[in-house]
């Protein structure tokens, strides 16, 4: 039987309606404005549809292809190679932190937490893994210094801590290893905090365009966010370069450079394939983080 529809129930639906759409609009501004002629948008602003459709931004973005699927393909591998030994690697520290019977539990945890709120600094860590780790303009430079997130190992620890203690009991009972429970009971039965890590390290590692800038000099390990960034620097330098220098602005033809439109491409190009993977992350999501969460 259907429930009766109250005005306090219309009102929290209107709510979450218009909540979603805050965020729902500014996206489809942006999908419109990549997609809108230089001048219209300028012209006439923004618009939920195009007034003057065009390629324009995206055949210069896409102005050199192999550059930009070679960044694709870097930054593929390594985010998907860093968040599953990410996740092996985390997983494994967080499974022996969530037994009641290992001695060192509470001060491993605490230097774990310690580490969130203090660091070495960016000097220490470029030393340390340009001179001593020889991890300097190599693809592993984006996956071994962020295997382990303090924050994350205390989510999928405390996940563990959630399921019974009887199951894995009854495994050792039946004569199964640490390892042997871990991969065979405790990973099926932690789909939603599996999910919920592995996407989050996902969006890090594919949005991390900060390494490529410090460690990074060989143009063909760049990341796709880090080139991206490159382009946009060069249309900001040739534009500046036109309005500075009158011999250089008489030179320089820039009307053909769509500088405004082009921010909103690359926000499409670096962001769609997370757009597509997103859904099916999505139903676990939520239980993950907060199963993963609420204990202490």
């Amino acid at each position: 039987m259907n429930k009766k529809l109250t005005v306090g129930t219309v009102l929290i639906h209107i709510f979450f309606i218009l909540f979603s759409l805050s965020f729902l609009i500014p996206f489809i501004l942006i999908i419109s404005a990549s997609f809108t002629q230089e001048d219209a948008l300028v012209a006439n602003g923004y618009a939920l549809w195009p007034s003057e459709f065009s390629l324009e931004s995206y055949q210069y973005v896409f102005s050199n292809p192999d550059r930009l699927i070679n960044s694709y393909k870097v930054t593929i591998f390594y985010s998907v190679v860093a968040t599953f030994l990410s996740m092996i690697v985390m997983m494994l520290m967080a499974y022996p932190l969530s037994r009641p019977n290992y001695r060192y539990r509470r001060g491993v945890t605490f230097f774990i937490f310690f580490t969130m709120l203090f660091s070495g600094g960016l000097i220490p860590s470029y030393i340390l893994i340009t001179k001593y780790l020889h991890l300097g303009n190599t693809v592993w430079v984006y996956i071994l210094p962020y295997l382990a997130n303090a924050f994350h190992i205390i989510v999928i620890r405390t996940f563990f801590q959630g399921l019974p203690d009887s199951l894995i009991e009854s495994a050792k009972i039946d004569g199964a290893g640490e390892l042997k429970i871990l991969f065979s009971i405790i990973m099926p039965l932690s789909k939603p905090v599996i999910a919920t890590i592995s996407l989050l390290t996902l969006l890090a590692r594919w949005n991390d365009w900060n390494t490529a800038l410090i460690y990074i000099r060989d143009t063909s390990l760049y990341s796709l966010q880090y080139l991206l960034q490159e382009i946009l620097r060069n249309v900001e330098f040739i534009e500046e370069m036109a309005q500075s220098s009158p011999v250089a602005g008489g030179l320089i033809d820039t009307s053909n450079i769509p500088s405004e439109t082009i921010r909103f491409a690359m926000c499409i190009v670096a962001a769609g394939p997370m757009l597509i993977i997103f859904p099916f992350f999505q139903k676990y999501f939520a239980k993950g983080l907060t199963v993963g969460a609420v204990k202490g």
